[in-house]
């Protein structure tokens, strides 16, 4: 096998990682975008609501969604100020990256990506669809809160407790 072949053999089986992939322009500058994933006082706006610190490169933090009784523990893996911020969290982890594209000074590309899932088969559909839908409202919360300054609790409001055990 040549080098070439075996490289595109490579890139055939990266594209079968189960991957999860969400994304939204924002219309404000790629470093507000980027703090509001950084800084829990602006990301508790529009998804968890209780954080143990900002997100720095080797430090794990705790995530809570107190509506819930649902808590994670969060570890940064690398920050690229403006571009990047990866981390694994869950049970087992998966990564999370999130990634920053800045399109003018007043409008930003986001993108989402969740991998390395151990799941197989019912359950791992099952995990991408719940992190699909997921990371979906996480960037739709998002583009409310910076953009209009308005908190949709999409968070809270997905899994009501009249009619979901989500959590529980």
């Amino acid at each position: 096998m040549t080098k070439a072949n075996n490289n595109q053999n490579n890139k055939t089986m990266a594209n079968k990682i189960p991957t999860v992939e969400t994304q939204m322009l924002i219309r404000k500058p790629v470093s507000q975008v980027f703090r509001a994933f950084i800084d829990p006082a602006i990301t508790t706006n529009f998804w968890f609501t209780k954080s143990s610190g900002n997100l720095e490169v080797g430090k794990t933090v705790k995530w809570e969604w107190e509506m819930y009784g649902v808590a994670t523990n969060v570890l940064t893996k690398e920050i690229i100020p403006n571009h990047l911020i990866s981390t694994e969290w869950g049970d087992p982890p998966t990564t999370v990256d999130y990634q920053f594209t800045a399109l003018t000074d007043d409008t930003t590309y986001v993108v989402i990506k969740n991998y390395g899932f151990k799941a197989t088969g019912d359950d791992l559909i099952q995990a991408v669809k719940d992190n699909t839908g997921g990371f979906t409202t996480v960037l739709d919360g998002l583009k409310a809160y910076l953009e209009h300054n308005i908190r949709l609790n999409l968070i809270g409001d997905k899994f009501p407790k009249e009619v979901s055990n989500h959590g529980q």
